[in-house]
């Protein structure tokens, strides 16, 4: 049977998530628009520095629950890297759509809103009220899909 195009974009997420470097939760995140893929991310550590794997986890030394201080953190979210290749590459994202595999956080919430994004697709939530609240008042569209 062949995918409706939120499950395939998704399933491209699921396979981009793999790449992750950080021990606590593997996030892929993929940017579409006009059903033509835009760009790619997944979380890890910037672009030559130590992974978690070889440094170990700031959060879980720390004890830091999901969904709170994510300044204690190494590494870059999935969705943070998608609109990073955008910007590299010269991509216009605005009035694309998010696929990502997890709920956004708060502190990428207020980057999609400024990126334009006009909807989010995900798979798993996260515990972070501050960004469902910050896509309701942004008027950004958020669906869940298996």
């Amino acid at each position: 049977m062949r995918p409706s195009w939120d499950s395939y974009f998704m399933e491209i997420a699921t396979v981009i998530a793999q790449r992750s470097t950080c021990l606590r939760r593997k996030v892929g995140a993929v940017l579409v628009k006009e059903r033509r893929l835009l760009t790619t991310g997944y979380n890890g550590a910037p672009t030559g520095l130590r992974h978690c794997r070889e440094t170990g986890c700031l959060r879980q030394m720390h004890h830091v629950p999901p969904g709170e201080r994510h300044e204690l953190c190494r590494g870059l979210h999935a969705e943070q890297n998608a609109i990073i290749q955008a910007a590299i590459h010269g991509v216009s994202i605005k009035g694309a759509d998010l696929y990502s595999t997890h709920h956004p956080c708060s502190m990428c919430a207020k980057m999609l809103v400024n990126a334009g994004i006009k909807r989010v697709i995900l798979k798993e939530t996260y515990p972070d009220p501050l960004a469902v609240e910050i896509f309701g008042e942004a008027g950004i569209d958020v669906v869940a899909i298996e």
